[in-house]
């Protein structure tokens, strides 16, 4: 970083200025705190990012992946990501309790948890009487599949926690939230399992990058019947 004018360098700048004021690169160069020899460390950001192809997919990557680009290593992909996980779990720090009344709540608590992922990722949200959030789990990762989503995973942890509701969600690595033909077919499923067992499926949403899609706004109920 010698060859970058003390008050150009990312750290003085953010001392200066803020963190607001500073560019992805550079704040990228700041978590990987040094270069590698003949490239400073916001040459190497500048090198990470248009690897990873932009800052979103930076978010969404493994460790083997960011440790595998030139000037990276485990050390510094561990700084990374440890940066990365530590703005979701800030993100997902919520009022207690969180109660969900609507589709809009029940994105903004999962957007930046699951928008960024490289794969689809299938949470359940579970709702007391009061819509009140009392958990949230992890149910199946990989493309959704009405074959690989079975509700007895669901519902079984539902019923361990006395879930009165549940919401169903998961992400589109794309960044299009529109529904697939598959997602209405999941979403059709739990439904009338969640019938059976008297375990109310309020929504299904899906996450796109910065947007979102209700299958309950978009009137699943009666396509859901036909499953």
């Amino acid at each position: 970083m010698r060859e970058v004018p003390e008050e150009a360098r990312p750290r003085e700048r953010l001392l200066r200025y803020g963190a607001e004021a500073l560019s992805d690169v550079e704040l990228v160069a700041i978590m990987l705190r040094t270069g590698v020899r003949g490239e400073s460390a916001l040459r190497l950001a500048e090198r990470v990012l248009a690897a990873a192809g932009g800052l979103r997919e930076l978010l969404g990557m493994g460790i083997e992946e960011l440790a595998a680009i030139r000037g990276v290593g485990t050390t510094k992909a561990v700084q990374l990501l440890a940066a990365f996980e530590l703005g979701r779990r800030l993100a997902r720090e919520l009022p207690r309790p969180y109660v969900v009344r609507s589709a809009a709540d029940a994105a903004r608590l999962l957007m930046d948890r699951l928008r960024y992922l490289a794969q689809e990722h299938f949470v359940v949200l579970f709702l007391n009487a009061k819509y009140e959030l009392i958990g949230d789990k992890t149910i199946f990762i990989g493309t959704l599949d009405a074959s690989l989503v079975h509700p007895r995973e669901v519902f079984r942890e539902a019923i361990r926690r006395s879930a009165h509701s549940i919401i169903l969600a998961h992400n589109h690595p794309s960044g299009d939230p529109t529904p697939s033909a598959e997602d209405v077919r999941v979403t059709g499923r739990l439904v009338q399992a969640g019938r059976l067992l008297g375990i109310e499926v309020l929504d299904h949403i899906i996450i796109g990058d910065g947007v979102f899609r209700s299958l309950r706004e978009d009137g699943w109920p009666g396509e859901a019947e036909r499953f």
